[in-house]
């Protein structure tokens, strides 16, 4: 469940964490490996995903039927990459023994049970109760799920790690699975291409370089879609990135981002609520606007597929209007931007008029308007490129009297570099030569007792 998603060369939707995950992996990303991807809408509703394509909504009570229908093509997904691939590492979501849903469960112990494969429990130490918490899901369980355990690890620790020893000697003994390691918290280490709306922090990603850095607030959306956009700014040594979420942090800003949101009418209603759309359309800084952010820049939204609100004001400072259609648009792009090479992806239902000579030329279409220092286009991962990006800040520097230079690593590099990190840190703190064995002993997809 999540509202970040990525796509597939061949124009299927599938979670950001996945797409984090196979480019760590080395493997072209595929929609197999994200079969069921639940997007939402509200509280109480959402979009179903199945193998990279929109196929209906739901809320909470109808998803139990929903995903009984949706467990063979799980498995299939599952047994498929096992065929073509030497490991698959199938990751669990939400809590593994959430004993009230677990005839609905598809991605947790149920699957690991149907697919003869062994599990390991992973904990969040940092909230505390960690023994409790890892004592208490296994005692949980029942017994065919609970023999799938097959190691636990703490995740997030601060401190000495030999404080704990004594407690997982006990927790060893009363529940008979091993511990196979404690991981360290990452600290003030920058985690890129977040699953979660919670993993979001207000805090600032400050420069490590300049002392008159590009100042960036990101608008924090209340139904926010894929903040992993602004991930090439989070490691930009001249740039200091906030997330606000009032119109007094919009103070002492050079530019403005309004990324992408799951509910454009609603979160735009909100913008007015908070002030925050006042405050963007009186400030002097640079704004940019990506896909519903951009939708929200224009003269006006007609939406009578994912609000039901007909035509709604925008903010105005685009002359654009946004219409929404059933069929979602899902695709990979790429082309220039000021003469840049950019290249993303696209996820929208809105289609935006064209207002003449766009901003971007996309697959040899022109795409994007721009008004002064306000910006908007529907190319998601369009930081990623790095001549646009620090063309773009020196801009905004030059204007706004502040110090950027181009940072000496590319995005890409970064990127890698912080998978190795993040290899290194669980090679460091986990008992990898006995996941190998535990992955060994998984039976062949033939002989699984399916569910």
């Amino acid at each position: 469940m999540s509202n970040h998603a990525a796509v597939t060369v061949d124009g299927g939707e599938v979670g950001r964490a996945q797409a984090m995950q196979a480019q760590a992996a080395g493997a072209p990303l595929d929609r197999r490996m994200n079969p069921i991807l639940l997007k939402p809408t509200s509280a109480m509703r959402s979009h179903v995903v199945v193998m990279g394509d929109e196929v209906s909504t739901t809320d909470a009570k109808s998803y139990g039927p929903t995903s009984k229908a949706l467990k063979p093509i799980v498995l299939d997904a599952f047994n498929s990459l096992r065929s073509e691939y030497d490991w698959v590492v199938a990751e669990g979501a939400g809590g593994a023994a959430e004993i009230n849903l677990l005839d609905r469960d598809l991605v947790n112990l149920p699957l690991a049970r149907a697919a003869g494969v062994p599990a390991i429990l992973v904990v969040d130490i940092d909230r505390g109760g960690a023994f409790a918490a890892a004592h208490g899901t296994i005692d949980l369980l029942p017994l065919p799920l609970r023999e799938k355990v097959a190691g636990i690890l703490f995740n997030q620790f601060r401190g000495d790690p030999s404080l704990l020893d004594s407690g997982i000697a006990e927790l060893e003994r009363r529940c008979g699975v091993p511990v196979l390691g404690v991981l360290p918290h990452l600290g003030d280490h920058p985690m890129l291409g977040v699953e979660d709306s919670l993993d979001i922090h207000p805090h600032l990603y400050s420069a490590t370089r300049s002392v008159r850095p590009v100042r960036v607030a990101a608008i924090r959306l209340p139904h926010l879609a894929n903040p992993s956009d602004l991930d090439p700014l989070m490691v930009e040594p001249d740039v200091d990135l906030r997330w606000v979420t009032r119109p007094g942090e919009l103070e002492a800003t050079d530019m403005v981002v309004i990324p992408g949101s799951r509910a454009t009418v609603a979160d735009l209603d909100w913008l007015r609520e908070s002030g925050l759309a006042a405050g963007i359309k009186r400030t002097d800084a640079w704004v940019l606007g990506i896909c519903a952010g951009y939708q929200m820049l224009g003269l006006q939204i007609h939406d009578n597929v994912e609000s039901n609100s007909g035509a709604v004001e925008g903010l105005g400072l685009l002359p654009v209007e946004t219409t929404f259609e059933p069929t979602k648009i899902v695709r990979r792009t790429r082309g220039t931007a000021n003469g840049r090479p950019v290249e993303g992806y696209q996820i929208h239902n809105g289609r935006v008029s064209n207002p003449g000579e766009g901003w971007f030329c996309l697959d040899g279409e022109d795409e994007g308007a721009t008004r002064r220092n306000t910006y908007g286009t529907s190319l998601h991962g369009v930081f990623d490129a790095d001549g646009f990006r620090s063309n773009l800040m020196q801009a905004v520097a030059a204007q706004r009297d502040r110090s950027y230079e181009a940072a000496g690593a590319g995005f890409a590099d970064v990127l890698d570099t912080h998978h190795h990190h993040l290899a290194d840190w669980v090679e460091s703190h986990v008992d990898c030569d006995r996941l190998v064995e535990l992955a060994a002993a998984a039976s062949p997809p033939d002989e699984a007792p399916g569910w």
